[in-house]
Formats: structure tokens, C-alpha cells, sequence
């Protein structure tokens, strides 16, 4: 079974030794590789939200629970990131940067997609917007190479495809909106 504690401390321990996300990437892999271990270990998703799991200045692990059929517009982190997934899917669109006189926008530049027991490393640099594409909900440990929650980033407006302060209240709220649409359908 996935122990949480553990993961954390292999976690920490990998980014002391190797403060890049390959150490990191092993062991998220190894923990994918047993959904059933991680969904023992944490629970069975029921609803879309993320789980502060682990938070300090050099690793964060959270637990991300994607909504059916939601979609989270470009954003980038600003530091590497390993995701892992234990159910469902992640459909990654990444995403560059165009200048233009209008300011920051992005175009489209490629695109992952991530099913159970697969683990990613993202750069620190990557701009990507996800979308669960299923009509269930997808549960995936997401490690970051820092803390999550301190750092100023940007996202782009899913419209314009503008650049602007990212809003973590605001995204967390398209959390509670996605459990609302799966409970209305």
C-alpha cells in the first residue's frame, strides 16, 4: 500500500541529494506503478479538488483530483513538477509564449496525454492546460520542486490567450464549479 509519510520522505530526501526533478520522477513512478496502493493510501477520489498533501520552501505533493470533463486554462508553475497518475487521465496541451504588440499571448506547441500509472516531468518553464477528458473524476500526485502556493505566476486567458497574474483562489474555485456541474448532470 502507498504510505503516504514514506513518499514524502523519499521525496524530500531525492530533492536534498538532486535538486531536479529526476529522483523525483523515479519515485513517483514507482508509487503510479500500484493504482490500487495509491488509492488505498489515499482514498478513493470522490470530487473534484486538490489536496495539500506536503508544503515546504523545496517540495510540494498534492494530490490533484480533476473533475469529468474539466479544463484548466494555460498556466505555468515557474519551478519542474512531476505528475503521476493513479486513475483516469490527464490531457496536457503545452503550450509558448508570442510576443505581440498586445502583450504575452500563447499558440499552441504540442500535447501529452497521461493515463494510470503513467509519471511526467514538466520544466521548469513549461506553460500547459489540462483537461480531464473522461466522465469521471481522474486522481493524480503532482511534486513540485518548491512551494506551490508562494510563487507569482501567470496563467492565459482560455479566450484571448492573454497573460495574466495567475489567481489561485480563483482556480481553486473551478474546483467547487467542476463538482457542481458532475452533480447537476
Amino acid at each position: 500500500m502507498f504510505d503516504l509519510d514514506q513518499f514524502i520522505a523519499d521525496c524530500r530526501a531525492a530533492v536534498r541529494a538532486d535538486p531536479t526533478h529526476k529522483s523525483v520522477r523515479e519515485i513517483v513512478a514507482r508509487a503510479v506503478s500500484e493504482p490500487s496502493g495509491v488509492i488505498a493510501g489515499l482514498g478513493e477520489p470522490q470530487r473534484a479538488e486538490v489536496q495539500k498533501l506536503y508544503c515546504s520552501d523545496d517540495v510540494t505533493v498534492l494530490n490533484v483530483i480533476w473533475g469529468p470533463g474539466m479544463t484548466i486554462m494555460p498556466h505555468n508553475h515557474l519551478m519542474w513538477a512531476v505528475i503521476g497518475v493513479y486513475t483516469g487521465r490527464e490531457d496536457n496541451i503545452f503550450w509558448r509564449r508570442v510576443q505581440e504588440k498586445a502583450g504575452a499571448r500563447v499558440e499552441a506547441a504540442g500535447a501529452k496525454s497521461l493515463g494510470e500509472r503513467d509519471a511526467e516531468p514538466l520544466g521548469c518553464d513549461i506553460i500547459h492546460s489540462v483537461t480531464n477528458p473522461l466522465s469521471r473524476v481522474t486522481g493524480a500526485i503532482h511534486v513540485y520542486g518548491g512551494d506551490f502556493f508562494s510563487v507569482s505566476r501567470s496563467e492565459w486567458d482560455p479566450e484571448t490567450l492573454l497573460e495574466r497574474n495567475y489567481d489561485m483562489e480563483k482556480n481553486l474555485r473551478l474546483f467547487e464549479a467542476a463538482n457542481l456541474t458532475y452533480a447537476n448532470s
